[in-house]
């Protein structure tokens, strides 16, 4: 899978992160379309997960 697909909308998505990962901030969730990879190595740094749990957690949502 290429791109992040995302169920229901990312406003309610950002919420549950930010639930989940209290230290995680709004630049963080930073969102602009065709910026998936960037996103990702954002939370994948901040997270200490790989790119790969961090894109499984997030279409979990």
């Amino acid at each position: 899978m290429d791109k992040l697909q995302f169920k229901g909308s990312w406003n309610e998505i950002k919420g549950k992160l930010k639930q989940s990962y209290g230290n995680l901030t709004d630049d963080d969730l930073a969102f602009a379309e065709g910026k998936d990879d960037e996103l990702l190595g954002r939370l994948q740094k901040k997270l200490g997960k790989s790119k790969e749990e961090v894109r499984r957690m997030i279409e979990g949502l």
